[in-house]
Protein backbone atom coordinates (compact mmCIF):
# COMPACT_ATOMS: atom_id res chain seq x y z
CA UNK A 1 0.00 0.00 0.00
CA UNK A 2 1.47 3.36 -0.96
CA UNK A 3 1.08 6.64 1.00
CA UNK A 4 1.71 9.92 -0.33
CA UNK A 5 1.70 12.63 1.65
CA UNK A 6 1.82 15.72 0.35
CA UNK A 7 4.19 18.73 1.65
CA UNK A 8 1.04 20.44 4.01
CA UNK A 9 0.49 16.73 5.90
CA UNK A 10 4.22 16.61 6.11
CA UNK A 11 4.25 20.16 7.99
CA UNK A 12 1.96 19.11 10.21
CA UNK A 13 3.24 15.56 11.22
CA UNK A 14 6.89 17.19 12.04
CA UNK A 15 4.92 20.34 13.85
CA UNK A 16 2.43 17.58 15.85
CA UNK A 17 6.09 15.50 16.40
CA UNK A 18 8.50 18.19 17.69
CA UNK A 19 5.36 19.43 19.90
CA UNK A 20 4.69 16.36 21.71
CA UNK A 21 8.85 16.29 22.23
CA UNK A 22 8.75 18.95 23.67
CA UNK A 23 5.71 18.53 26.08
CA UNK A 24 6.87 15.06 27.03
CA UNK A 25 10.28 15.94 27.45
CA UNK A 26 9.08 18.80 30.16
CA UNK A 27 7.37 15.97 32.26
CA UNK A 28 10.09 13.65 31.87
CA UNK A 29 13.35 15.46 31.95
CA UNK A 30 13.15 16.90 35.58
CA UNK A 31 12.59 13.49 37.11
CA UNK A 32 15.79 12.60 39.23
CA UNK A 33 17.70 15.25 37.99
CA UNK A 34 19.07 18.87 39.70
CA UNK A 35 17.29 21.81 38.69
CA UNK A 36 20.07 23.36 37.36
CA UNK A 37 20.79 20.04 35.13
CA UNK A 38 17.22 19.55 34.04
CA UNK A 39 17.03 23.03 32.71
CA UNK A 40 20.37 22.52 30.40
CA UNK A 41 18.55 19.79 29.37
CA UNK A 42 15.64 21.05 28.56
CA UNK A 43 16.94 24.18 26.73
CA UNK A 44 18.76 21.98 24.66
CA UNK A 45 15.85 19.92 24.05
CA UNK A 46 13.08 22.91 23.61
CA UNK A 47 15.35 24.73 21.31
CA UNK A 48 17.01 21.98 19.00
CA UNK A 49 15.16 18.83 19.59
CA UNK A 50 16.53 16.79 16.68
CA UNK A 51 20.26 17.21 18.61
CA UNK A 52 18.94 17.65 22.05
CA UNK A 53 16.80 14.30 22.16
CA UNK A 54 19.04 11.62 20.70
CA UNK A 55 21.99 13.31 23.14
CA UNK A 56 19.53 13.09 26.31
CA UNK A 57 18.78 9.02 25.27
CA UNK A 58 22.45 8.84 24.97
CA UNK A 59 23.74 10.49 27.75
CA UNK A 60 21.22 11.97 29.97
CA UNK A 61 19.48 8.93 31.97
CA UNK A 62 19.74 9.64 35.48
CA UNK A 63 19.87 5.71 35.38
CA UNK A 64 22.21 3.55 35.15
CA UNK A 65 22.36 -0.01 34.27
CA UNK A 66 20.56 -2.76 36.89
CA UNK A 67 24.24 -5.06 36.78
CA UNK A 68 25.89 -1.75 38.60
CA UNK A 69 23.43 -1.46 40.89
CA UNK A 70 23.59 -5.13 42.00
CA UNK A 71 27.39 -5.06 42.09
CA UNK A 72 26.85 -2.14 44.70
CA UNK A 73 24.15 -3.50 47.09
CA UNK A 74 26.79 -6.71 46.70
CA UNK A 75 29.61 -4.73 48.10
CA UNK A 76 27.91 -2.63 50.82
CA UNK A 77 27.26 -6.45 52.36
CA UNK A 78 30.79 -7.20 51.46
CA UNK A 79 31.90 -4.03 52.93
CA UNK A 80 29.87 -4.79 56.53
CA UNK A 81 31.40 -8.22 56.49
CA UNK A 82 34.59 -6.79 56.48
CA UNK A 83 34.16 -4.16 59.23
CA UNK A 84 31.35 -6.33 60.78
CA UNK A 85 31.86 -5.00 64.88
CA UNK A 86 33.57 -1.80 63.55
CA UNK A 87 31.80 1.26 65.48
CA UNK A 88 31.43 4.84 62.75
CA UNK A 89 34.58 6.74 64.56
CA UNK A 90 37.51 5.26 67.03
CA UNK A 91 36.30 4.86 70.70
CA UNK A 92 39.03 6.54 72.48
CA UNK A 93 38.84 9.78 70.40
CA UNK A 94 36.13 13.03 71.12
CA UNK A 95 35.51 14.82 67.95
CA UNK A 96 32.80 16.85 69.23
CA UNK A 97 28.76 16.04 68.09
CA UNK A 98 29.69 18.11 64.81
CA UNK A 99 32.52 16.41 63.73
CA UNK A 100 31.07 13.40 64.71
CA UNK A 101 27.78 13.61 62.71
CA UNK A 102 30.16 13.93 59.60
CA UNK A 103 31.83 10.84 60.26
CA UNK A 104 28.02 8.85 61.14
CA UNK A 105 27.26 10.21 57.80
CA UNK A 106 29.57 9.23 55.62
CA UNK A 107 29.43 5.87 57.37
CA UNK A 108 25.84 5.99 56.43
CA UNK A 109 26.29 7.04 52.73
CA UNK A 110 28.69 4.29 51.99
CA UNK A 111 29.59 1.81 54.92
CA UNK A 112 32.70 2.48 55.44
CA UNK A 113 33.74 3.45 59.19
CA UNK A 114 36.37 6.04 60.02
CA UNK A 115 39.41 4.37 61.53
CA UNK A 116 43.35 4.64 62.06
CA UNK A 117 45.25 5.57 59.18
CA UNK A 118 49.46 6.21 59.45
CA UNK A 119 50.85 8.71 57.43
CA UNK A 120 53.46 7.23 55.44
CA UNK A 121 54.15 10.28 53.18
CA UNK A 122 52.83 13.02 51.00
CA UNK A 123 54.76 13.09 47.96
CA UNK A 124 54.45 16.44 46.19
CA UNK A 125 56.74 15.74 43.52
CA UNK A 126 55.95 13.87 40.55
CA UNK A 127 59.63 11.82 39.66
CA UNK A 128 59.47 11.49 43.58
CA UNK A 129 56.12 9.73 43.71
CA UNK A 130 56.83 7.29 40.66
CA UNK A 131 59.63 6.47 42.75
CA UNK A 132 58.34 5.87 45.76
CA UNK A 133 55.29 3.81 44.43
CA UNK A 134 58.19 1.80 42.53
CA UNK A 135 60.40 1.13 46.18
CA UNK A 136 57.18 -0.14 47.62
CA UNK A 137 56.22 -2.34 44.75
CA UNK A 138 59.62 -3.99 45.28
CA UNK A 139 58.64 -4.93 49.03
CA UNK A 140 55.85 -6.82 47.70
CA UNK A 141 55.22 -10.71 48.55
CA UNK A 142 52.08 -11.60 47.87
CA UNK A 143 49.53 -8.99 45.68
CA UNK A 144 49.93 -5.76 44.25
CA UNK A 145 46.33 -3.84 43.11
CA UNK A 146 46.56 -1.02 40.83
CA UNK A 147 43.13 1.00 40.08
CA UNK A 148 44.52 4.33 37.92
CA UNK A 149 41.73 6.33 35.63
CA UNK A 150 44.39 7.08 32.84
CA UNK A 151 47.26 5.15 32.63
CA UNK A 152 50.06 5.89 29.49
CA UNK A 153 53.53 3.40 29.61
CA UNK A 154 56.22 5.98 28.63
CA UNK A 155 59.32 7.07 30.00
CA UNK A 156 58.25 9.26 33.33
CA UNK A 157 56.09 5.60 34.13
CA UNK A 158 58.46 3.08 32.99
CA UNK A 159 60.41 2.56 36.97
CA UNK A 160 56.49 1.75 37.81
CA UNK A 161 55.95 -0.52 35.31
CA UNK A 162 59.48 -2.29 35.50
CA UNK A 163 58.93 -2.40 39.55
CA UNK A 164 55.44 -4.18 38.57
CA UNK A 165 57.32 -6.66 35.71
CA UNK A 166 60.18 -7.16 38.92
CA UNK A 167 56.85 -8.21 41.16
CA UNK A 168 55.47 -10.62 38.79
CA UNK A 169 58.93 -12.52 38.40
CA UNK A 170 59.46 -12.94 41.92
CA UNK A 171 55.77 -14.66 42.16
CA UNK A 172 53.07 -11.41 43.13
CA UNK A 173 49.65 -11.31 41.41
CA UNK A 174 49.24 -7.93 39.74
CA UNK A 175 45.48 -6.51 39.26
CA UNK A 176 45.47 -3.59 37.20
CA UNK A 177 42.05 -1.59 35.96
CA UNK A 178 41.87 1.70 33.85
CA UNK A 179 39.41 3.49 32.80
CA UNK A 180 38.64 2.76 29.01
CA UNK A 181 37.67 6.33 28.02
CA UNK A 182 40.27 8.13 30.05
CA UNK A 183 43.22 6.14 28.79
CA UNK A 184 41.88 5.82 24.85
CA UNK A 185 43.64 9.17 23.62
CA UNK A 186 47.26 8.81 24.73
CA UNK A 187 49.97 7.75 22.72
CA UNK A 188 50.27 4.16 23.32
CA UNK A 189 47.03 3.14 24.47
CA UNK A 190 46.54 0.64 21.14
CA UNK A 191 50.23 -1.68 22.88
CA UNK A 192 49.28 -0.74 26.25
CA UNK A 193 47.43 -3.70 26.66
CA UNK A 194 49.95 -6.27 25.24
CA UNK A 195 52.99 -4.80 27.25
CA UNK A 196 50.83 -5.57 30.59
CA UNK A 197 49.89 -8.55 29.27
CA UNK A 198 53.33 -9.58 28.37
CA UNK A 199 54.80 -9.15 31.60
CA UNK A 200 52.30 -10.84 33.04
CA UNK A 201 49.89 -8.00 34.76
CA UNK A 202 46.20 -9.22 34.83
CA UNK A 203 44.09 -6.19 33.43
CA UNK A 204 40.69 -4.84 32.98
CA UNK A 205 39.53 -2.25 31.59
CA UNK A 206 36.92 0.27 33.29
CA UNK A 207 33.47 1.16 32.04
CA UNK A 208 34.64 -0.30 28.66
CA UNK A 209 32.06 0.49 25.54
CA UNK A 210 31.28 -2.94 24.52
CA UNK A 211 28.06 -3.55 22.83
CA UNK A 212 29.05 -6.64 21.09
CA UNK A 213 29.71 -8.13 24.51
CA UNK A 214 26.27 -6.44 26.18
CA UNK A 215 28.23 -4.12 27.78
CA UNK A 216 26.87 -0.83 26.83
CA UNK A 217 26.34 2.31 29.05
CA UNK A 218 26.21 5.82 29.27
CA UNK A 219 29.38 6.92 27.25
CA UNK A 220 30.05 10.05 29.84
CA UNK A 221 30.62 7.84 32.85
CA UNK A 222 34.32 7.78 33.97
CA UNK A 223 36.18 5.40 36.84
CA UNK A 224 38.50 8.56 38.01
CA UNK A 225 39.81 6.87 41.34
CA UNK A 226 43.57 6.61 41.77
CA UNK A 227 44.52 3.74 44.36
CA UNK A 228 47.45 1.59 44.52
CA UNK A 229 47.16 -1.46 47.41
CA UNK A 230 50.07 -3.74 48.30
CA UNK A 231 50.14 -7.08 50.47
CA UNK A 232 46.97 -5.43 51.90
CA UNK A 233 49.21 -3.33 53.99
CA UNK A 234 50.12 -0.32 52.02
CA UNK A 235 47.65 1.96 49.71
CA UNK A 236 48.94 4.88 48.29
CA UNK A 237 45.43 7.39 47.39
CA UNK A 238 45.67 10.72 45.75
CA UNK A 239 45.81 13.22 42.73
CA UNK A 240 48.26 11.67 40.25
CA UNK A 241 47.89 9.70 37.29
CA UNK A 242 50.42 7.09 35.89
CA UNK A 243 51.26 8.90 32.83
CA UNK A 244 54.12 11.82 32.06
CA UNK A 245 53.11 15.33 33.33
CA UNK A 246 52.75 16.13 30.03
CA UNK A 247 50.14 14.11 29.24
CA UNK A 248 52.24 13.46 26.27
CA UNK A 249 50.29 16.00 24.36
CA UNK A 250 52.29 17.81 21.56
CA UNK A 251 50.68 21.04 22.19
CA UNK A 252 51.19 20.37 25.93
CA UNK A 253 54.88 20.15 25.64
CA UNK A 254 55.44 23.22 23.03
CA UNK A 255 53.99 25.52 25.40
CA UNK A 256 55.54 23.35 28.98
CA UNK A 257 52.34 22.52 30.38
CA UNK A 258 52.84 20.19 33.06
CA UNK A 259 50.24 18.56 35.46
CA UNK A 260 51.08 19.60 39.19
CA UNK A 261 49.81 16.21 41.58
CA UNK A 262 50.26 14.33 44.84
CA UNK A 263 50.50 11.37 46.27
CA UNK A 264 49.68 9.96 50.10
CA UNK A 265 50.97 6.52 51.43
CA UNK A 266 49.01 5.13 54.13
CA UNK A 267 49.33 1.94 56.15
CA UNK A 268 46.77 0.80 58.71
CA UNK A 269 43.09 -0.20 58.66
CA UNK A 270 42.47 1.96 55.95
CA UNK A 271 44.18 0.42 53.75
CA UNK A 272 41.03 -2.55 53.84
CA UNK A 273 39.27 0.43 53.01
CA UNK A 274 40.89 1.00 49.67
CA UNK A 275 41.21 -2.81 49.05
CA UNK A 276 37.35 -2.91 49.58
CA UNK A 277 36.91 -0.06 47.26
CA UNK A 278 39.01 -1.69 44.48
CA UNK A 279 37.63 -5.82 44.82
CA UNK A 280 34.23 -4.32 43.72
CA UNK A 281 35.28 -2.43 41.09
CA UNK A 282 37.42 -5.51 39.90
CA UNK A 283 34.50 -8.08 40.24
CA UNK A 284 32.40 -5.36 37.93
CA UNK A 285 34.59 -5.72 35.19
CA UNK A 286 36.09 -9.16 35.03
CA UNK A 287 33.61 -11.66 37.26
CA UNK A 288 36.23 -12.44 39.77
CA UNK A 289 35.58 -12.13 43.61
CA UNK A 290 38.29 -11.24 45.81
CA UNK A 291 39.23 -12.09 49.29
CA UNK A 292 39.70 -9.15 51.20
CA UNK A 293 41.70 -9.13 54.35
CA UNK A 294 40.16 -7.65 57.24
CA UNK A 295 41.29 -4.55 58.61
CA UNK A 296 44.88 -4.69 60.42
CA UNK A 297 47.50 -2.69 61.49
CA UNK A 298 51.40 -3.20 60.55
CA UNK A 299 52.31 -0.25 62.56
CA UNK A 300 54.05 3.03 61.86
CA UNK A 301 56.19 6.06 63.32
CA UNK A 302 55.72 8.28 66.48
CA UNK A 303 53.00 10.91 65.44
CA UNK A 304 51.58 9.92 61.65
CA UNK A 305 48.42 8.30 63.19
CA UNK A 306 45.52 10.09 61.73
CA UNK A 307 41.63 8.83 61.97
CA UNK A 308 40.66 8.80 58.05
CA UNK A 309 37.60 7.66 56.71
CA UNK A 310 37.30 6.57 52.75
CA UNK A 311 34.33 7.71 50.84
CA UNK A 312 33.52 6.74 47.40
CA UNK A 313 31.11 7.87 45.13
CA UNK A 314 29.53 7.48 41.91
CA UNK A 315 26.26 5.99 39.62
CA UNK A 316 26.48 2.96 41.43
CA UNK A 317 25.59 5.26 44.79
CA UNK A 318 21.67 7.00 44.56
CA UNK A 319 22.72 9.79 47.59
CA UNK A 320 26.56 11.30 46.03
CA UNK A 321 28.52 10.95 48.93
CA UNK A 322 31.65 12.76 48.07
CA UNK A 323 28.87 15.95 47.53
CA UNK A 324 27.53 15.69 50.75
CA UNK A 325 30.43 15.81 52.75
CA UNK A 326 32.34 18.51 50.78
CA UNK A 327 29.12 20.39 51.67
CA UNK A 328 29.40 19.43 55.49
CA UNK A 329 32.84 20.23 55.50
CA UNK A 330 32.49 24.01 54.11
CA UNK A 331 29.62 24.12 56.28
CA UNK A 332 31.98 22.77 59.55
CA UNK A 333 34.58 26.02 58.89
CA UNK A 334 34.56 28.67 61.48
CA UNK A 335 37.88 30.80 60.21
CA UNK A 336 39.36 29.09 57.65
CA UNK A 337 38.79 27.21 54.56
CA UNK A 338 40.78 26.03 51.90
CA UNK A 339 39.37 24.22 48.12
CA UNK A 340 41.72 23.03 45.86
CA UNK A 341 40.33 21.72 43.04
CA UNK A 342 41.69 22.08 39.50
CA UNK A 343 37.97 21.87 37.84
CA UNK A 344 35.48 24.08 40.76
CA UNK A 345 31.99 24.14 38.94
CA UNK A 346 29.91 23.50 41.59
CA UNK A 347 26.18 22.76 42.33
CA UNK A 348 24.12 24.98 43.95
CA UNK A 349 24.73 23.72 47.08
CA UNK A 350 28.62 23.86 47.37
CA UNK A 351 27.68 27.95 45.72
CA UNK A 352 25.96 28.53 48.49
CA UNK A 353 27.59 26.69 51.08
CA UNK A 354 31.26 28.77 50.09
CA UNK A 355 29.37 32.02 49.78
CA UNK A 356 27.83 31.38 53.12
CA UNK A 357 30.85 30.72 54.22
CA UNK A 358 32.29 33.70 53.41
CA UNK A 359 29.45 35.96 54.65
CA UNK A 360 29.58 34.66 58.16
CA UNK A 361 33.19 35.58 58.11
CA UNK A 362 35.57 32.26 57.20
CA UNK A 363 38.20 33.35 55.00
CA UNK A 364 37.50 31.09 51.89
CA UNK A 365 40.55 30.51 49.55
CA UNK A 366 40.41 28.84 46.36
CA UNK A 367 43.35 27.55 44.35
CA UNK A 368 42.31 26.90 40.99
CA UNK A 369 44.59 27.17 37.47
CA UNK A 370 45.51 30.09 35.90
CA UNK A 371 44.41 28.66 32.55
CA UNK A 372 42.70 25.73 32.59
CA UNK A 373 43.37 22.56 30.21
CA UNK A 374 39.88 22.16 29.05
CA UNK A 375 38.00 24.85 27.11
CA UNK A 376 34.69 24.30 28.49
CA UNK A 377 35.43 23.68 31.81
CA UNK A 378 37.69 26.42 32.44
CA UNK A 379 35.05 28.94 31.02
CA UNK A 380 32.42 27.20 32.85
CA UNK A 381 34.72 27.70 35.89
CA UNK A 382 35.35 30.94 35.30
CA UNK A 383 31.31 31.74 34.87
CA UNK A 384 31.46 31.67 38.77
CA UNK A 385 34.33 34.16 39.52
CA UNK A 386 31.38 37.28 39.76
CA UNK A 387 29.67 35.95 42.28
CA UNK A 388 32.78 34.28 44.31
CA UNK A 389 34.08 37.57 44.11
CA UNK A 390 31.90 39.26 45.57
CA UNK A 391 31.18 37.07 48.60
CA UNK A 392 35.24 37.86 49.37
CA UNK A 393 36.35 34.53 48.38
CA UNK A 394 39.87 34.76 47.87
CA UNK A 395 40.96 33.18 44.41
CA UNK A 396 44.43 32.03 43.83
CA UNK A 397 45.47 31.32 40.66
CA UNK A 398 48.43 28.91 40.28
CA UNK A 399 50.04 30.27 37.03
CA UNK A 400 50.30 28.98 33.77
CA UNK A 401 51.10 26.77 31.85
CA UNK A 402 50.83 24.44 34.52
CA UNK A 403 47.33 22.52 35.67
CA UNK A 404 47.04 22.95 39.33
CA UNK A 405 45.56 19.03 39.11
CA UNK A 406 45.81 18.14 43.05
CA UNK A 407 42.56 18.17 45.09
CA UNK A 408 41.66 18.96 48.80
CA UNK A 409 39.50 20.45 51.11
CA UNK A 410 40.60 22.26 54.51
CA UNK A 411 38.46 23.41 57.03
CA UNK A 412 39.90 25.74 59.86
CA UNK A 413 43.53 23.16 59.38
CA UNK A 414 45.36 25.58 61.80
CA UNK A 415 43.13 25.90 64.48
CA UNK A 416 43.26 22.67 66.80
CA UNK A 417 40.45 24.38 69.42
CA UNK A 418 38.02 23.65 66.17
CA UNK A 419 38.38 20.57 65.13
CA UNK A 420 40.44 20.95 62.00
CA UNK A 421 39.25 18.22 59.10
CA UNK A 422 40.03 17.88 55.76
CA UNK A 423 39.08 15.29 52.15
CA UNK A 424 41.64 14.44 49.92
CA UNK A 425 41.41 12.81 46.55
CA UNK A 426 40.41 12.57 42.70
CA UNK A 427 37.30 14.18 43.21
CA UNK A 428 36.97 17.77 42.18
CA UNK A 429 34.54 20.30 43.08
CA UNK A 430 32.41 19.80 40.11
CA UNK A 431 29.20 18.38 38.21
CA UNK A 432 31.08 15.24 36.66
CA UNK A 433 32.70 14.52 40.06
CA UNK A 434 29.46 14.47 41.87
CA UNK A 435 27.07 12.86 39.47
CA UNK A 436 28.92 10.78 36.74
CA UNK A 437 32.63 10.05 37.65
CA UNK A 438 33.58 7.10 40.31
CA UNK A 439 35.41 8.73 43.09
CA UNK A 440 37.77 8.07 45.69
CA UNK A 441 38.11 10.49 48.14
CA UNK A 442 39.64 10.47 52.10
CA UNK A 443 38.33 12.32 54.97
CA UNK A 444 40.77 13.14 57.62
CA UNK A 445 39.25 13.76 61.10
CA UNK A 446 42.14 13.92 63.08
CA UNK A 447 46.06 13.93 62.81
CA UNK A 448 49.73 15.32 60.81
CA UNK A 449 48.09 14.66 56.97
CA UNK A 450 46.28 17.99 57.65
CA UNK A 451 48.97 20.14 58.62
CA UNK A 452 50.87 18.81 55.40
CA UNK A 453 47.83 19.77 53.02
CA UNK A 454 48.29 23.16 55.01
CA UNK A 455 51.84 23.58 53.64
CA UNK A 456 51.51 22.24 50.79
CA UNK A 457 48.04 24.50 49.92
CA UNK A 458 50.63 27.26 51.29
CA UNK A 459 53.51 26.69 48.87
CA UNK A 460 50.71 26.29 45.90
CA UNK A 461 49.73 29.92 47.23
CA UNK A 462 53.27 31.47 47.26
CA UNK A 463 53.20 31.29 43.66
CA UNK A 464 49.82 31.92 42.54
CA UNK A 465 48.46 35.36 41.34
CA UNK A 466 45.74 36.36 43.44
CA UNK A 467 42.31 37.55 41.00
CA UNK A 468 41.09 40.32 42.51
CA UNK A 469 37.30 41.71 41.55
CA UNK A 470 38.59 44.89 40.23
CA UNK A 471 40.94 43.38 37.70
CA UNK A 472 38.12 40.31 37.10
CA UNK A 473 35.20 43.30 35.69
CA UNK A 474 38.20 44.42 33.76
CA UNK A 475 36.68 41.16 31.13
CA UNK A 476 35.39 42.26 27.88
CA UNK A 477 31.86 41.06 26.94
CA UNK A 478 33.04 38.06 24.08
CA UNK A 479 34.94 36.15 27.80
CA UNK A 480 31.31 36.92 29.54
CA UNK A 481 29.38 35.32 26.89
CA UNK A 482 31.58 32.33 26.52
CA UNK A 483 31.55 31.90 30.03
CA UNK A 484 27.74 31.77 30.33
CA UNK A 485 27.51 29.58 27.19
CA UNK A 486 30.09 26.98 29.18
CA UNK A 487 28.53 27.34 31.81
CA UNK A 488 25.41 26.07 30.71
CA UNK A 489 26.73 22.83 29.33
CA UNK A 490 28.48 21.68 32.68
CA UNK A 491 24.98 21.32 33.24
CA UNK A 492 24.12 18.12 31.18
CA UNK A 493 24.32 15.60 33.17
Amino acid sequence: MNINLDQNTWQVVILVLDYAIKIAAVGIVPEGRRPSSSNAWLLLILLLPVVGLPLFLLMGSPYINRRRHRIQQEANAMIEDVHNGTPDEPENVDFGPELSSILHLSRALTGFPAVLGHNRGLWADYNQAMQRLADAIDEAEEYIHVEIYITAWDETTDVFFRALERAVDRGVQVRYLFDQIGSLKYPGYRKLGKRLTEIGIDWQPMLPLAPWRGRFRRPDLRNHRKIVVIDGDVGFIGSINMIDRSYLMRANRRIGRQWVDYLVEFTGPIVASFESMFAVDWYTESGEALDIRPPHDIGGQPGDANVVQLVPSGPGYTTSPNLRVFTSLIHHAKHRLIICSPYFVPDESILEAVTTAAYRGVRVELLVSEKGDQFFVHHAQSSYYQSLLEAGIHIYQFPEPFVLHSKFVLADPDDEGLAPVGALGSSNLDMRSFGLNYESTVLVAEGDLIDQLRHLAENYQAVSRVLTLARWNRRGWARRYVDNVAKLTSALQ
